[in-house]
């Protein structure tokens, strides 16, 4: 009976290394991913602000 306890222990405490390593990779895309997103927040504003200003610049041509 000790032999099923001790294999089952293991099993758990492998169990648990995987967990901790599954937790550290995610910890770690979860930033990656983070960058990314204030990355292309920054991009999308600095376009935002290119159309607000050619789109100004059209409106000052008078074009009527």
């Amino acid at each position: 009976m000790t032999d099923g306890v001790t294999e089952r222990l293991g099993e758990l405490e492998a169990a648990v290394k995987r967990a901790g390593e599954a937790l550290v990779r995610l910890r770690d895309d979860n930033e990656r991913l983070r960058r990314e997103v204030q990355r292309l927040t920054d991009e999308r504003r600095q376009s935002l602000a290119q159309i607000d200003s050619i789109l100004k610049d059209i409106a000052k041509l008078d074009l009527t």
